[in-house]
């Protein structure tokens, strides 16, 4: 559940980069940070006046929201209608925060979210729209929410606020303690939950008035709603003086300015224990106490309740350094909802000397740095050696500062760098001050650096004048308005070194001179200087830069961390061209065809990202001219030179979602490319020995039995076995007691390729040139397994200059005929394809008077698969081929190499497997090939729960081995069941609607069941309860509705394994085909 608004305003001060915070909110809405159906109106609003205050605020913004919504629906006035059913939420940015040149509402937390979709810094405004988005808000009727962004806030999942028959003016309050309230606002209310009274500040006894049965007291969050009529009265009052002032209308009208307060001005109104007369001259400011009369009157007869929300926490962003550091070394309670992490978003290279209790966030930490408890570091970029001890808050400093740092003794400062404007002038400012220092005490009985201003004047020479202008009242004077930091020099370039200066116990008189010399500011005098933009810019800057480091950890150290959330953001922020050359470089540089070919399938998941969801499907055609010469490049093994060519080719697909989502398509070409080179390193375990040449005319004969995979299936497709490492648990079967799937060839005298596929529909073909041959890369085309296995086998070679027929009469005196078959169904999920490619392998190599062990043929198999561009992977010939009950094995490591364990089971229980084990038709035809393309996709992309299940499924398929050595069928039964989840988690929709009525349908009667292969139709195997229940199953799935076309199959377990046989010549067949046809 979330709350679905109609409009999201942030309000910021004047002159606070309004268009930089529409830019963080449209990237909000990007990521999904804003609910699940974004809000058609998102808007950044900038206060009309210096120091309006969160009441003038909210009416400012409450008025631009409605005047959207208004020319949204048509109007041409400003409506209160729209209101009616609107949901809208206003945050606002509030004052300036020492500690963040952006902001408390861009406050970076110490949060990684591993669930993002995006991967992205996490401020509080984001903890905040997470909050009332999916929490606080969900349920609400109609109205408006105000939200300051100045806490850290959560809620329980469920906060259990009551709607019903609500009215009025509703305040959220969280349970705090009375020592905390001493500082802060609270609520008094009545039994009914109605508020009498907001008390700020107040002595023991009033707040002691407030306290509840449990002690607590219920704080002002900064949250509050307005009903639908609620607003539209407070909406009604932007027409009425002074209230006109508080928004951009008035301003525009020259009304002067007003300052209002969201709770002592608007709120407190509605407040039953408060009188007329007291509210309306509460304010000494005349403008003001008008304000509140009008505002008694428009809505004094709304009830304003309460809704303290049990378990949730409050804290303030407050302006003690030793709170800020605190908060961002250990997340208080009020953050509870967020997942902590100590070094969030950043790269450092020696984790080890940071040390526990520390914070580092979106930052880049090179060689030795060290890092005390209780300190904090925030968008820095930092070499060692250096040292930074505890008490610390660090942010802002870039690249080059690192020398002045080395050897400077930091205990307990912030030091901060800032992007300032002088007009149309940039510059880079650097502040210092102490963690114990209070920016607004006198002079007199303050600090600066954690010492009085008189020790600091004695060990740096600076005097007093330096700092405050002499007409200046002492009393006046304080750290806010002491001109320390040099912003620019006549003759030098200032630096970091220009601030940290001051630290030194004996500062040297040349450094006292060149700061004098300097023009300097004071913290007051640079507020409205900074750039806001810039600063959002640099931390933007610093966190692709990062994420940069990120691309190449990953990629070249093999890590299990998805890269996707990270492509997305880059889309979205217009970091794309840095990471995709980040993808370039390691993609031509790591010399390494895995690395490789999983670079270029992040390059694929960044052109998809570009298309945000336009475009068309990301599965398609990879075969446009365009890309041909870098493929060209890739397949004869110059990585490098075709990662340059496929990027110079990439440039022209950027313009439209269309060509982007197409050239996608084709870096996932070359990435297969790559996967086929890879694989074929398993070419080395493929050893032939000598046999008779077979008499002419006479038949070499194969015959295979079926596959069931009972375990560990997609482990074994690549790149993710030799990546991850696989297992599966296959059984070698006969269906309805034969052997389904077989081929033969002979030689004949005629040099030339003859070509049957018999079937449902007879394919007959005649290969007399090589150019026949050139298409057996095209799955779908006519004979293409069989032409990629003539290929595969070397007893055609190609390319080549030498001709076909010329091959055929030196080495063979002939050529060769070949018919295949299979008695299985299309898409049968039976591993039919993998293992009729290696009969026809075997029954070839023999025909050629070779010999290959069962070991050569299954990576034969791989091998051929791979020039077919099928893609697949190894356990569909481990499981025709070898016979009986195994489980095989691939270690993550190239080369790849299967290895078969045949599982040894107790006396008796193949029989019983026999006996309990059903194939079940269910008329629906696999498309595997889909399938396959999103596996390998999500694989590439590390997705955490793809990640996850290939581990599951090799653990379960040892624990499927070990049930069947124990002959445990309950056990093996939930090894299938397990197995189907993790199959439909790895391939979403592999479970047709039928499919599943007809597994309901089962489930009482087995112990477990399961689709063969991928998924998606074919045969599904059931491992029934009682023993030969064919009969039985029958009758119950004819008793139930909407299956379709099922048949029920028997299946045993082939002990035997396939066969190869000479068998003479067959006096029927012709030495001719009749019909055959050219290619």
């Amino acid at each position: 559940m979330a709350a679905e608004w109609s409009g999201v305003l942030l309000t910021c001060q004047r002159g606070g980069c309004v268009a930089a915070f529409q830019r963080e909110l449209e990237v909000r809405r990007l990521r999904g940070g804003l609910g699940p159906r974004p809000p058609p109106l998102l808007l950044a609003v900038e206060d009309p006046w210096d120091h309006l205050g969160s009441g003038g605020a909210t009416l400012n913004a409450l008025l631009v929201a409605a005047e959207h919504l208004s020319a949204r629906a048509g109007c041409t006035v400003v409506s209160s209608d729209v209101l009616r059913e609107a949901h809208i939420l206003i945050l606002h940015m509030g004052r300036d925060f020492s500690f963040d040149d952006c902001g408390r509402a861009f406050t970076c937390l110490p949060v990684e979210d591993p669930s993002a979709q995006a991967e992205a810094l996490v401020c509080n405004l984001d903890s905040l729209l997470k909050t009332m988005t999916y929490q606080l808000c969900v349920g609400s009727p109609p109205g408006v929410w105000v939200c300051s962004t100045d806490m850290l806030l959560t809620v329980p999942s469920a906060p259990g606020i009551n709607w019903d028959g609500f009215q009025g003016v509703r305040v959220i309050a969280v349970p705090g303690s009375q020592a905390y309230a001493r500082n802060h606002g609270v609520y008094l209310t009545d039994e009914q939950g109605l508020v009498r009274d907001i008390i700020y500040k107040g002595t023991e006894a009033q707040i002691q008035q407030c306290a509840g049965p449990g002690g607590t007291v219920p704080l002002v969050s900064g949250v509050v709603f307005f009903s639908s009529d609620a607003a539209e009265q407070l909406l009604a009052t932007h027409v009425i003086p002074p209230l006109d002032a508080c928004t951009y209308m008035g301003l525009d009208s020259g009304a002067p300015p007003i300052q209002l307060s969201l709770f002592f001005d608007v709120v407190l109104c509605m407040a039953a224990g408060v009188a007329e007369e007291a509210f309306v001259k509460g304010s000494g400011d005349a403008s003001v106490r008008s304000a509140r009369a009008v505002l008694w009157a428009a809505l004094r007869a709304f009830p304003l309740s309460m809704a303290c929300i049990p378990d949730a926490s409050y804290d303030y962003l407050s302006t003690s350094a030793s709170d800020h550091i605190r908060s961002l070394t250990l997340l208080p309670g009020s953050a509870s909802h967020l997942p902590f992490c100590p070094t969030a978003h950043s790269h450092v290279e020696q984790p080890c000397l940071l040390e526990e209790g520390s914070s580092v966030t979106n930052c880049l930490l090179e060689g030795a740095v060290r890092l005390a408890a209780g300190s904090v570091l925030q968008h820095c970029h930092l070499q060692g050696p250096l040292d930074v001890g505890p008490g610390c808050l660090i942010s802002g400093l870039p690249s080059g500062s690192s020398p002045a740092l080395q050897g400077c003794p930091l205990q307990d400062v912030v030091l901060q760098g800032h992007h300032i404007q002088l007009h149309d002038l940039p510059c880079r400012v650097f502040t210092l001050t102490g963690r114990l220092d209070d920016w607004q005490s006198p002079a007199e009985e303050a600090t600066y650096l954690n010492v009085p201003w008189a020790e600091f004047f004695r060990r740096t020479g600076i005097r007093a004048g330096d700092l405050w202008d002499a007409e200046l009242a002492g009393s006046s004077r304080c750290l806010l308005n002491a001109r320390l930091f040099p912003v620019l020099h006549a003759r030098q370039a200032l630096g970091l070194e220009d601030v940290l200066w001051l630290l030194a116990p004996a500062a040297p008189s040349e450094r006292l001179a060149r700061w004098r010399a300097a023009w300097r500011m004071s913290w007051q005098e640079l507020l409205p200087c900074l750039d806001k933009a810039a600063e959002l810019g640099a931390r933007r800057a610093l966190f692709f830069l990062r994420g940069q480091r990120k691309v190449r950890r990953v990629l070249l150290g093999r890590q299990d961390s998805s890269l996707l959330p990270l492509a997305r953001s880059a889309a979205q922020e217009g970091y794309h061209q840095a990471v995709l050359g980040t993808l370039d470089e390691v993609a031509s540089s790591s010399g390494d065809a895995g690395i490789a070919a999983r670079a270029l399938a992040c390059v694929a998941e960044v052109l998809g990202c570009m298309a945000r969801g336009e475009g068309g499907l990301r599965s398609g055609p990879a075969a446009n001219r365009e890309w041909a010469s870098a493929f060209r490049r890739l397949e004869s093994g110059d990585i490098a030179a075709g990662v340059r060519e496929l990027a110079a080719e990439r440039q022209k697909w950027m313009s439209s979602p269309a060509l982007l989502v197409r050239a996608a398509r084709h870096y996932e070409g070359a990435e297969q490319i790559l996967v086929r080179q890879a694989v074929m390193s398993s070419c080395q375990f493929v050893t032939l020995g000598h046999a008779e040449l077979p008499p002419l005319g006479h038949w070499v004969q194969v015959a295979c039995p079926a596959r069931l995979d009972l375990s560990g299936g997609w482990s074994d497709t690549p790149p993710i076995t030799y990546e991850h490492g696989g297992a599966v648990v296959d059984l070698a079967v006969l269906v309805d007691g034969c052997r389904p799937i077989g081929a033969r060839v002979r030689r004949i005298a005629q040099p030339q390729l003859r070509l049957l596929s018999l079937g449902a529909t007879a394919t007959q073909l005649l290969c007399q040139e090589l150019e026949h041959l050139e298409d057996y890369c095209q799955p779908h085309a006519p004979g293409a397994l069989l032409k990629a296995a003539f290929i595969c086998t070397q007893v055609v070679q190609f390319p080549s200059e030498k001709p076909l027929r010329a091959q055929l009469m030196e080495n063979f005196g002939g050529g060769f005929e070949v018919h295949t078959w299979s008695k299985l169904p299309h898409g049968s999920g039976l591993g039919t394809s993998s293992i009729l490619a290696g009969a026809v392998m075997a029954s070839l190599y023999r025909a050629a008077g070779k010999a290959a062990s069962t070991e050569s043929l299954i990576h034969a198999v791989l091998h051929l698969e791979q020039r077919l561009t099928t893609g697949g992977g190894w356990q569909d010939q481990v499981g025709g081929l070898v016979p009986g009950i195994k489980i095989g094995r691939s270690k993550a490591q190239l080369p790849l190499r299967v290895e078969v364990e045949k599982i040894s089971v107790p006396q008796g229980f193949t029989q019983t497997l026999n006996d309990h084990l059903l194939l079940v038709y269910t008329g629906k035809t696999r498309l595997a090939r889909n399938l396959l393309q999103d596996v390998v996709r999500n694989w590439y992309a590390r997705l955490p729960s793809v990640v996850q299940n290939i581990d599951v499924l090799v653990s379960n398929a040892e624990e499927c081995a070990r049930a069947l050595r124990q002959g445990d069928l309950p056990l093996l039964g939930k090894c299938l069941e397990r197995y189907w989840q993790q199959k439909k988690c790895l391939a979403p929709g592999c479970e047709p609607l039928a499919v599943g009525r007809l597994m309901a349908a089962l489930r009482p009667h087995v112990h477990g069941q399961c689709l063969a292969g991928a998924g998606g139709g074919g045969f599904l195997y059931v491992l029934t309860k009682a023993p030969r229940q064919k009969e039985a199953l029958h009758h119950v799935l004819a008793q139930t509705q909407g299956l379709g076309n099922f048949s029920i199959h028997s299946i045993e377990v082939d002990t035997a394994g396939f066969s190869v046989e000479v068998v003479g010549c067959d006096p029927e067949d012709s030495a001719h085909l009749g019909e055959d046809r050219d290619v």
